[in-house]
Formats: C-alpha cells, sequence, structure tokens
C-alpha cells in the first residue's frame, strides 16, 4: 500500500484484505473489508466490513461504502457517494438500540467497469449493470442494465453507453 499521508491519519483495522500496489489516501476508515490490487482510495472514504472493492478501482474522497455492497473490478465512484444498505433503518427496537440481529443488510452490486457520478445515492439491494454509468447527483432506486446512461431522482434510463473495451 502506497500513503499520500502519515499513518496516524489513516485507520485500517488488521481485519482489512488489501491487495498489492493500493493507492489510500488520508482520513479514511477501513474495516472488515477487502480492496483488490492498483485500486486507488481518495481521502475521507469508509469501507465498512463485508463491503468489497475489486481491482483497479478508484474510489473518490468522500464516499461511503457500506456493509454489503461489491463493487467489482474498474469501477469508477465519483465524490460523495452514498451506498445504502437498508430500505427501513431504526435507531431502536423495542425501545432498546439496535444491534446487527435486528436488521438485514440488503446486499448491493456494482459491476464490471461501471461509472458513479458524484453525489449520487445508491439505494440498497439494486444491481448496477456493467459498463452502466450513473449520473452526479442520481438517486438509483431500482437495477440499471449493463451500458446505460441513468439520470435524476429517482434515477431514470437516458442512454445507452458505448462500452468500448469493457466486457463482462
Amino acid at each position: 500500500m502506497k500513503n499520500e499521508a502519515e499513518n496516524s491519519f489513516i485507520r485500517i483495522s488488521d481485519s482489512v484484505r488489501l491487495g498489492q500496489n493500493v493507492v489510500v489516501h488520508a482520513f479514511v476508515n477501513f474495516y472488515g473489508c477487502t480492496i483488490g490490487d492498483e485500486s486507488r482510495i481518495g481521502a475521507f472514504v469508509e469501507i465498512q466490513k463485508g463491503a468489497r472493492i475489486g481491482q483497479r478501482c478508484k474510489i473518490s474522497s468522500h464516499s461511503f461504502i457500506c456493509e454489503g455492497v461489491t463493487i467489482e473490478d474498474e469501477v469508477f465512484v465519483g465524490h460523495g457517494v452514498i451506498f445504502i444498505n437498508d430500505r427501513d433503518p431504526r435507531a431502536t427496537s423495542d425501545g432498546r438500540p439496535q444491534t446487527d440481529a435486528d436488521w438485514h443488510v440488503e446486499p448491493t452490486v456494482v459491476r464490471h467497469g461501471a461509472s458513479i457520478g458524484s453525489g449520487a445515492v445508491i439505494m440498497s439491494g439494486i444491481t448496477i449493470g456493467c459498463g452502466a454509468l450513473v449520473g452526479a447527483g442520481a438517486v438509483v432506486t431500482r437495477d440499471v442494465p449493463a451500458g446505460s446512461v441513468v439520470v435524476g431522482n429517482p434515477a431514470k434510463f437516458l442512454r445507452y453507453r458505448d462500452l468500448g473495451e469493457i466486457n463482462e
């Protein structure tokens, strides 16, 4: 791993599996996740337990990748992208603070070569297809087909993207 700043500004727990030549910038928090070879992680990013980042991904600053998110190889995640893993969040259950036993993670998958624009919000339980493009600020509430471009709130189909060298 290559660090831009002193290690005191990087919080990576012993449970994290980092691939080779991963670049990590300052002020990150990683625990229980996997990050593939040659990926680049910007400043102020949190990646939670059980999240998986593929090889040669770029995760831009201020993004949040929660438990249950799988990002395949060569995915671009813009600045300030937020993933959600619970459609019905609550602070308490029967009058007591919730624990991990009180809720169920809804997995989300971002397929190979997809791109997610800055400020997008990705709801839980969806798949963003291979080579798809999510526009900046979009709120993705349902699956995004491979090669499509979606924009808006809620995200809607705009057009198909030229996949070029992206292969499933």
